[in-house]
C-alpha cells in the first residue's frame, strides 16, 4: 500500500485502537494514561487529515476497496474508502471537534468513576462517525450509521443507574430503529435496481432509472423517488427531523462532553452528509427534494419555539440544534447540498463551543443546570463568559462571524428555490432567525448579566415555573450527589484543560466561515463531490452571481432583513429578561393554552408513550391472552391433547381381545375402501 493509503487507514483506526486500549486495559492503564493514549491517537488522526487535505487540495482523489468482506453472486461486499473534498472536510471537522471534546473530558469527567470508559466510547464513537463518512458503498455506510447509533445509547445512557438515562438511550435507540428502517429499505432497494451498492456505479447509471416505476407491490411510485426518500427517513432519524426528532433533546441525560460531539460532529450530521453525498439521486426527484425541504423548515421554526421555555441550560442548546439541523434539511432540500454541508461545518464549532460553555457553567455551579439559579457569571467566569458569547453570536448570525456567512445563504438559497414547498420554508427560516435570536441571547442573558441566584439554589420552586417532568430530571448531572454551591460561596473560572477547548473552539467560529465561503459555496470546491442539475434548480448559480467577497457580502448582511430580525430578538430578550422580567411571567399566565402546548414539546412524547409505548403494552397483553394461552396453549397443544383423547376414548371400545371382533373391523374397513374408492370412479 502506498504512503497516502496508509494515512487513510491510519484515520479511522487510532482512534479505535484508542477505545480498545481504553476499554479492555483501562483499568490497567490508570486514569493519566488512558486519557493520553486515547487523545494522541485522535491527535494522530487529525493530524492524518490535515496531511490528507492537502493531497486532496493538490488534486489526488481515492475511490478504492480496503477489504472484500463477502461475495453473493455478482454482488460484492466491501469495505472501501471515497477521499475526495467532501470527505475530508468531515474528517477534518470530526477529528477535531472530537480531540477538543477528548481534552475537555479530562476536567469535566474527573471525579467520575467510569473515566476510563467514557474515553473508550467517545473513541469509538469517533471510529464511527469517520468509517461513516469515508464509506465509497451503501454497506459500509450502514455499518458506520449503526455504529453511531449503538455508541450514542451506550454514551446517552452513560450513568445507567439513573433511571431517566436508561429511559433516554432506550427512547433514543427505538425511534432511531424507525428510521433505520426506512434506510435499510432504500438500501434494499438500491441493491434491487441497480444491481450494486457502489457510490460510483450507482450514481452513473442513476439517470437510466430517472422514469421507472419501483418494483414495489401495489404502488405506483417513481423508483428514484422511492430510494431517495427511504433514505431521507434514516436521516430524519439520524438529524432529528420532525416526527422523529423526539429523541434528541432526552439526549442531555449523557455527560456534557457526549451531548458537544453527538450534536456537533457526529451522529446528527450523519444524515445531512448523506443527503449531500447521494445529490446524483436527489437531483432526479423533485418530490423527493420538496419532502426534505418542508420536512426541515417544519423542524427548523416549530423545534425553535421550544428552545424559548427551557430552563435547563443543556436542553436550550439541544433544541438550537434541533433548528439547526432543519436550516441544514431545507438547504438539501433547495439543492444546495454545498450550503448545507457549510453550515454542518460552522454549526460544529460554535455549537460544540456552546455546549462545552455551558458544561463549564454547570461544573462552576457544581453540577446546576437550571438557568434560573444562575446570573451574573461573568465578572467570575471571563474566560467561559467570552467564548460563549462569541458562540452566541455566531450562533443567530451575526455578520462577519461564521454563521452568517453559512445561515444567510441557506435563506437566500431557499428564496430561490421554485420547487413546491419552498414558499413555507422560506418563511420558516426567516421566522426562526428571530425565534433563534431570542432564545439563545435569553440563555445569555440569564447566566452571564443579571441578579446573582446562585448560593440559593433550594429556593427556587421547581414547580412552580416552566419545568416538565423530563426537566427535573436534567437539572443535575448524575455523578454528584451534592449540587449547587453553598451560601456565600462564588462560582469561578473552570481549569485550562476545560477552558483550552473552548478558546480553540471560538476561533474557528469566528473566521472560519469569512475564509471558507468563497471556495466552498461559490467556487469548485464539492466539483467532483457534489452535482446539482443546475437547468432544473438553479438556486446555486444564481447565488454565485450575486456573490462579490466575503466583506461584501457581510455589509450587505447588515442591512438585511434576517439580521435586523436577529438584533431584535437580543432586543426583546434583554429588556424581557434584563429590564422588565416581570413581562414573561405575565406573557404566560395570558397566554397559558400556547404555553402549556409548549412545555407538553406539542404532545409528541405523551402521543408516543401512550400510542406506541401503551399500544405496544396493550396488543402484547393480548396476544398473550388470547394467541399464547387460548389459541396457541388452548387450542393447538391442548386441544390436540383432548382430540387425541376422545378419538382413543372411541378406540379403546373396540380393543377387546376378541379375534372375531377384529375380523368383523377388518372387513367393514374393507367396504368402506371399496365404497369410496367405487364413488370416485
Amino acid at each position: 500500500m502506498s504512503t497516502m493509503e496508509n494515512l487513510y487507514l491510519l484515520v479511522p483506526l487510532a482512534p479505535l485502537v484508542g477505545a480498545i486500549f481504553a476499554g479492555l486495559f483501562g483499568t490497567l492503564l490508570g486514569r493519566t494514561w488512558t486519557h493520553r493514549i486515547t487523545i494522541l491517537l485522535v491527535a494522530a488522526s487529525f493530524a492524518a487529515s490535515l496531511l490528507i487535505f492537502q493531497d486532496v487540495m493538490a488534486g489526488h482523489t481515492f475511490n478504492g476497496t480496503v477489504y472484500q468482506w463477502m461475495t453473493s453472486g455478482d454482488t460484492r461486499l466491501e469495505v472501501g474508502f471515497l477521499i475526495d473534498r467532501l470527505t475530508v472536510m468531515m474528517m477534518l471537522v470530526v477529528t477535531f471537534v472530537s480531540l477538543m471534546v477528548h481534552i475537555y473530558t479530562i476536567g469535566y469527567m474527573v471525579e467520575d468513576a467510569g473515566y476510563q470508559r467514557f474515553f473508550s466510547y467517545i473513541s469509538l464513537f469517533t471510529f464511527s462517525m469517520l468509517m461513516l463518512v469515508m464509506s465509497n458503498n451503501f454497506l459500509q455506510l450502514f455499518f458506520g450509521w449503526e455504529a453511531v447509533g449503538l455508541v450514542s445509547y451506550l454514551l446517552i445512557g452513560f450513568w445507567y443507574t439513573r433511571p431517566t438515562a436508561t429511559y433516554a438511550n432506550l427512547k433514543a435507540f427505538l425511534v432511531n430503529r424507525v428510521g433505520d428502517f426506512g434506510f435499510l429499505l432504500g438500501i434494499g432497494l438500491v441493491l434491487m435496481v441497480f444491481g450494486t451498492l457502489d457510490y460510483a456505479a450507482v450514481f452513473a447509471s442513476s439517470h437510466l432509472y430517472a422514469n421507472d416505476i419501483a418494483p414495489i407491490p401495489g404502488v405506483s411510485w417513481n423508483v428514484i423517488s422511492a430510494i431517495c426518500i427511504l433514505l431521507f427517513i434514516g436521516a430524519m432519524g439520524k438529524s432529528a427531523q420532525f416526527p422523529l426528532h423526539v429523541w434528541l433533546p432526552d439526549s442531555m441525560e449523557g455527560p456534557t462532553p457526549i451531548s458537544a460531539l453527538i450534536h456537533a460532529a457526529t451522529m446528527v450530521t450523519a444524515g445531512i452528509f448523506m443527503v449531500a453525498r447521494m445529490s446524483p439521486l436527489f437531483e432526479l426527484s423533485d418530490t423527493a427534494l420538496s419532502f426534505v425541504m418542508v420536512i426541515g423548515a417544519i423542524t427548523a421554526l416549530f423545534m425553535g419555539f421550544l428552545g424559548i421555555i427551557q430552563n435547563d441550560i443543556k436542553r436550550v442548546v439541544a433544541y438550537s440544534t434541533l433548528s439547526q439541523l432543519g436550516y441544514m434539511t431545507v438547504a438539501l432540500g433547495a439543492s444546495a447540498y454545498s450550503v448545507a454541508i457549510f453550515h454542518l461545518m460552522t454549526h460544529a464549532f460554535f455549537k460544540a463551543l456552546l455546549f462545552l460553555a455551558a458544561g463549564s457553567v454547570i461544573i462552576a455551579m457544581h453540577h446546576i443546570q437550571d438557568i434560573r439559579q444562575m446570573g451574573g457569571l461573568r465578572k467570575y467566569m471571563p474566560i467561559t463568559w467570552f467564548t460563549f458569547l462569541i458562540g452566541s453570536l455566531a450562533l443567530i448570525g451575526t455578520p462577519f462571524l461564521s454563521g452568517f456567512y453559512s445561515k444567510d445563504s441557506i435563506i437566500e438559497a431557499v428564496a430561490l428555490s421554485h420547487l413546491p414547498g419552498s414558499g413555507f420554508a422560506y418563511f420558516a427560516v426567516v421566522a426562526g432567525v428571530f425565534v433563534t435570536a431570542f432564545y439563545s441571547f435569553r440563555l445569555y442573558f440569564l447566566v452571564f448579566h443579571g441578579e446573582e441566584h446562585f448560593g440559593k439554589a433550594h429556593s427556587v420552586a421547581y414547580g412552580s415555573q416552566n419545568t416538565s417532568h423530563d426537566d427535573h430530571a436534567d437539572i443535575h448531572d448524575a455523578h454528584d450527589d451534592h449540587h449547587g454551591l453553598a451560601p456565600g460561596q462564588k462560582p469561578h473560572e473552570t481549569s485550562w484543560v476545560v477552558w483550552m477547548p473552548l478558546v480553540l473552539l471560538a476561533i474557528p467560529s469566528v473566521v472560519i466561515g469569512y475564509l471558507a465561503v468563497e471556495p466552498m459555496l461559490f467556487g469548485d470546491y464539492f466539483k467532483g463531490a457534489i452535482f446539482i442539475n443546475h437547468e432544473l434548480h438553479p438556486s446555486m448559480e444564481e447565488l454565485k452571481h450575486e456573490f462579490h467577497s466575503a466583506w461584501a457580502m457581510a455589509i450587505h448582511g447588515l442591512s438585511s432583513l434576517p439580521f435586523w430580525l436577529a438584533m431584535a430578538g437580543v432586543v426583546m430578550a434583554w429588556f424581557f429578561y434584563l429590564k422588565a422580567p416581570g413581562i414573561p411571567t405575565a406573557i404566560k399566565q395570558k397566554f397559558s393554552f400556547i404555553y402549556t402546548v409548549l412545555d407538553n414539546k406539542y404532545y409528541f412524547d405523551r402521543f408516543n408513550d401512550w400510542f406506541f409505548a401503551s399500544g405496544a403494552r396493550k396488543a402484547s397483553r393480548c396476544l398473550w391472552k388470547f394467541g399464547d394461552i387460548k389459541l396457541i396453549d388452548g387450542l393447538m397443544v391442548n386441544g390436540t391433547a383432548r382430540l387425541v383423547g376422545m378419538f382413543s376414548n372411541v378406540l379403546r371400545h373396540i380393543q377387546t381381545g376378541y379375534i372375531y371382533h377384529y375380523a368383523f373391523s377388518m372387513i367393514i374397513g374393507v367396504f368402506l375402501l371399496l365404497t369410496i374408492r367405487t364413488w370416485f370412479e
